[in-house]
């Protein structure tokens, strides 16, 4: 059960670490107001809350669509594979420079919502075509990995779900708290290291993930 919660918080720390709309988003509410050093664990719960019920769709769905070999196969294949084009993508951006995070952010450098911490953890999350690639190929893979596409397994689904959740919090968290107190800018050479260590996880996992859907099929 304890490897159900390592990878699952291990693939989500690997994707919160890598800059989008929701990082953004944190650092622009960790610049505002007397309460910024919140905006990390706010918009985290909003974030939870919205993959807590795209979960449970999920897995009511399953019932019907996804108890099919065939699905499952393809499922994890192309899970496989986007963890691994992603871990190389990861690793080019990083040779390539871009994996620059700007801490020093203005107002009219956010386009898009600017409220509630709570409310823009869902909405970033929603505006972000990858968070739904993610569950839809990557997300599905994991669960049929540990054959958790139903309601038989509740505690390795909270396993799944709580290590998935902490992965984003143990990230976001510290980056709010980091900014409010005056933080402007991280460690160029050890984000560099850290992303490159992340992007070899993915092809790891990745490639092990496709391997064993391929070798030893998810039970149906």
């Amino acid at each position: 059960m304890i490897e159900i919660f390592i990878v699952s918080f291990l693939v989500a720390l690997t994707g919160a670490l890598s800059p989008g709309p929701v990082l953004t988003f944190t650092i622009y509410k960790s610049l505002q107001g007397k309460k910024g050093y919140m905006a990390g664990l706010l918009i985290s719960l909003g974030h939870a809350s919205l993959e807590l019920g795209l979960l449970t769709l999920i897995l009511l769905g399953a019932y019907v669509f996804f108890q099919h070999l065939i699905v499952l196969l393809v499922i994890g294949i192309v899970g496989g594979i986007l963890l691994i084009s992603y871990g190389l993508l990861t690793i080019r951006s990083v040779y390539r420079r871009e994996y620059n995070v700007d801490f020093s952010m203005k107002n009219e450098d956010i386009k898009g919502f600017q409220g509630n911490s709570f409310l823009g953890g869902i909405i970033t999350s929603l505006s972000n075509p990858f968070w739904i690639a993610w569950w839809i190929t990557i997300g599905l893979g994991w669960l049929g990995f540990f054959n958790l596409l139903n309601f038989q397994n509740p505690l390795g689904l909270i396993l799944f779900y709580l290590g998935h959740e902490l992965g984003d919090l143990i990230w976001f968290g510290p980056i709010s708290v980091f900014i409010f107190l005056g933080g402007r800018s991280l460690n160029l050479r050890v984000y560099k290291y850290v992303l490159i260590t992340c992007g070899i996880f993915m092809i790891l996992i990745g490639s092990y993930l496709l391997l064993n859907t391929l070798f030893n099929p998810p039970n149906v």
